[in-house]
């Protein structure tokens, strides 16, 4: 399959393509009312392809929207890295999976962690209370992105290293879909034909809804329904709907009802089976329930119900607890993926090449020479909480003052401190509602789903299903599209 997708490039010696990505479209880049027209017609064509939001001041209605935000031109990509990435992504499932089902290695690993950290310490009292009373769910279900950005090495060749693992709420399959046409049309407009067909073809959303209906059609209940729970205020809805239309297409019914539903109107019957508003849910498909602020008492007593439920969840607790930075963390450490994926070495030498320096911040000596060494070379080192969403880290002179302020306590337990990525930088105009067309140098950040899907001990589904590419600028250090920071955007293969 892999050789379908890929058509075989032509090599170039790392500096020959850095320049070559540097300045494949500097000249555009110079003109500033052809940018301004481009952009217009840009923007034109997101909208129709509906590359859409909703609004700042109307997130949870679509009377008023506008378009996502997203970069002029696509942004070039060593097609090795690409190829690398999308290798080692059923790697990445197998892993994700294996640390779900290993309860030992959960407990000893987070054990630190959960004593500083309320928010990881809730999700585990959830895990152990389902764990004792015995896991009622067969099949299992996830939707992962694994993301990377493109580490500058000395020699000046680039070098594929993970930021991190994304396994709940896993965002942009569907946007990600629509944006291909969009750089597709802005190169047809310069007449740029030949660059404009090697523009990937892109639908995550379609892979994510086919790990879906094989989870529903495994519970085996032809009515059961899949519940979406989802926030009031959803500025990303149309993201969503993509995911929702392709299992519809399917005839498979998808509801969404936030966590205050599931606790008003939510239940289990004898066999633990999950009703909602008197109807059967096969499978349960988290866009909410990653952030602390999302969770009320009542919503979490909501989760607990759903957890202790038949119903296949996306991801169960297990698998979220397993997306955690410190699980992340533990994993780079040497042996941990052999004692994980045994026999496995061609996995674990994949994986083992992605990852960048990750470091424990737990009480003792190997926490303290950690932060040591961040206090002395700030710019080398990222401060990571146990957090998604995007904008949570912290960098320079925040994260020196949160390490002088963390270092003799046991806070800094929930915290992991990771080897700061240095991509090359390069231009190009992020488009954004209401702000100027300039020309800015940026970053990218790539991003793989992955869906596989488990049922008892049988792997029956594990595959990638599509890429995300965003780019900001470089003076932005953290958070995504969703947090503003940065813009979708399409790899332009090199």
């Amino acid at each position: 399959m892999f050789s379908q997708v890929w058509k075989p490039l032509i090599y170039l010696h790392p500096l020959v393509s850095q320049v070559r990505m540097a300045t494949i479209w500097g000249s555009l880049l110079q003109d500033e009312q052809q940018l301004e027209s481009l952009a217009q017609q840009a923007v034109d064509r997101a909208l129709a392809e509906g590359v859409l939001l909703r609004t700042k001041q109307q997130p949870s209605s679509s009377d008023v929207v506008n378009y996502a935000p997203f970069t002029l031109f696509p942004s070039l990509v060593p097609s090795a890295l690409l190829e690398q990435a999308y290798a080692v992504q059923m790697d990445f499932n197998l892993l994700v999976d294996a640390v779900s089902q290993n309860c030992a290695f959960l407990e000893q690993t987070l054990s630190s962690t959960i004593k500083r950290d309320n928010f990881t310490a809730r999700l585990f009292d959830i895990y152990k209370q389902v764990l004792k009373e015995g896991i009622a769910q067969t099949v299992f279900l996830g939707l992962n992105r694994s993301d990377y950005m493109f580490q500058r090495n000395a020699d000046g060749s680039p070098a594929l290293k993970q930021i991190e693992i994304n396994t709940i709420s896993a965002s942009f399959g569907g946007l990600a879909s629509r944006t291909p046409d969009v750089h597709r049309h802005v190169l047809n407009v310069l007449s740029k034909t030949k660059e404009a067909v090697k523009i990937l073809s892109n639908n995550p959303s379609k892979g994510m809804a086919l790990g879906i209906a094989k989870a529903w059609e495994l519970y085996g209940s032809a009515n059961a329904l899949v519940l979406l729970i989802a926030q009031e205020k959803e500025r990303n809805i149309f993201d969503q709907r993509a995911i929702e239309n392709e299992l519809l297409a399917r005839n498979i019914h998808v509801i969404r009802r936030r966590f205050e539903d599931v606790s008003e109107k939510g239940s289990l019957d004898q066999d633990r089976r999950l009703f909602m508003d008197g109807q059967e849910i096969a499978v349960v498909y988290f866009r909410d329930g990653y952030m602390p602020s999302q969770y009320s008492l009542q919503n979490w007593e909501a989760r607990l119900l759903v957890e202790r439920s038949c119903a296949v969840k996306c991801p169960d607790i297990a698998t979220q607890l397993a997306g955690t930075k410190k699980v992340q963390q533990e994993l780079s450490r040497e042996g941990m993926l052999e004692l994980l994926l045994p026999g496995q070495p061609e996995a674990v030498a994949r994986l083992r090449a992605t990852f960048a320096g990750l470091y424990s911040l737990d009480m003792g000596e190997e926490g303290d020479q950690a932060i040591a060494e961040a206090l002395t070379a700030p710019n080398r080192f990222v401060l990571k909480p146990q957090r998604e969403g995007g904008g949570n880290n912290l960098y320079g002179e925040e994260m020196v003052q949160a390490l002088e302020r963390l270092k003799d306590s046991e806070e800094r337990a929930s915290y992991i401190l990771m080897e700061k990525i240095e991509p090359e930088p390069f231009g190009n105009c992020l488009l954004r509602p209401g702000s100027p067309v300039r020309v800015v140098q940026c970053i990218s950040e790539l991003g793989i789903f992955g869906v596989y899907v488990r049922q008892g001990k049988t792997l029956v589904m594990n595959k990638y299903v599509g890429h995300l590419l965003r780019t900001k600028a470089i003076e932005d250090a953290d958070g995504g599209v969703a947090a503003g920071v940065a813009v979708l955007d399409n790899p332009y293969p090199v």
